[in-house]
């Protein structure tokens, strides 16, 4: 989706080279509002993920990338046995969603 933290940053660089584009970048933040925020003022586009996306107060127009950008987010944990019940629970509702 359209709409930059580090990992958007380097997705949406990569997307605009594949693209043969020359951006001008002047601002970067990790935090995904202060993006919409920024966007909304017309201060230029972003990537970010879908799920940020959902449900937000910002006046923005969303658009599928042409190139789908993906991300894969990973869990690691010591020992399963000695996790907390909220850990255990999470881990439950991820088989469950994915």
């Amino acid at each position: 989706m359209i709409s930059c933290s580090s990992l958007a940053i380097s997705t949406l660089v990569l997307y605009i080279f594949s693209v043969k584009l020359s951006p001008k970048i002047r601002f970067t933040t990790w935090d995904d509002y202060a993006i919409m925020s920024m966007v909304e003022s017309g201060l230029g586009i972003s990537i970010l993920p879908q799920l940020i996306l959902k449900r937000i107060p910002y006046k923005i127009i969303l658009k599928e990338l042409d190139i789908p950008a993906y991300r894969n987010i990973a869990i690691a944990l010591r020992n399963k046995k000695t996790a907390s019940l909220a850990v255990k629970k999470f881990l439950d509702y991820l088989k469950y969603r994915y």
